[in-house]
This record gives C-alpha cells, sequence and structure tokens, in this order.
C-alpha cells in the first residue's frame, strides 16, 4: 500500500470514529510524539502507545471526533482532529490539533501532534 492510499484508509477510519482500527497501520516500532511536555510526550514501541492512549482514554470522556485530510507529501500525510471531550475535572470542551504521519514499507513509523493552543 502507497502512502497515498494508506493516508486516506487511516483518515477515513478516523473521520467514522474507528480509531483503534486505524492502529493496524501502525509499525510496531512507531514512535509518537505530542505536543506538550511530560511524562509520555514521546513513546517508542507500539505496546508504549497503546498505553499512553489508555491512560488518555481512562480520564477522558469521548462525545465526538471529527478528522479531515490528508494531506499528502512524500512519504508523509497530515490530518486535522477535532475531539469534543470531557476531562476529568468533569470540563468539556473541543480540541483541535493537527496530526502529521510519516509511512514507511506500508506502515506509519511515526505521528507527531501539534495541538492548537489558545492564546
Amino acid at each position: 500500500m502507497d502512502t497515498m492510499e494508506l493516508a486516506h484508509t487511516f483518515v477515513g477510519l478516523c473521520a467514522e470514529g474507528k480509531l483503534e482500527e486505524a492502529q493496524r497501520f501502525w509499525s510496531d516500532d512507531i514512535v509518537s510524539i505530542e505536543g506538550f511536555p511530560g511524562p509520555q510526550q514521546v513513546c517508542r514501541g507500539r505496546a508504549a502507545v497503546l498505553e499512553k492512549q489508555k491512560m488518555w482514554a481512562e480520564g477522558t470522556q469521548m462525545h465526538g471526533v471529527t478528522c479531515e485530510g490528508p494531506y499528502v507529501n512524500g512519504d508523509q500525510f497530515s490530518a486535522r482532529f477535532s475531539l469534543d471531550c470531557t476531562d476529568r475535572e468533569g470540563t468539556r470542551a473541543t480540541m483541535h490539533e493537527m496530526a502529521l504521519y510519516t509511512v514507511k514499507d506500508g506502515k506509519v513509523v511515526e505521528e507527531r501532534f501539534f495541538p492548537l493552543l489558545a492564546r
């Protein structure tokens, strides 16, 4: 599967709210980099990324997700996410972020997130 086909399938699954199904495109050696500091800012390997997602999901109630894109350039593509969620403190908000994915040998080897921060 080339980058263009993978990107369209991946983003399509995310747009349908099938985020877990999109994980099938991850490399076992995936690197996930968040746009904010913390103990899980950089996670290496499928198990570490799944643990990061589990911890986020345990503290966050998801109400909906939208995903736009993909925007493809060579072996990379980006997508824009909007997440309607409630955090541990009970505050409901919509988070917006761009994600940049790098593909190698038909798998996503890196995902990098750029949150939209309010001024």
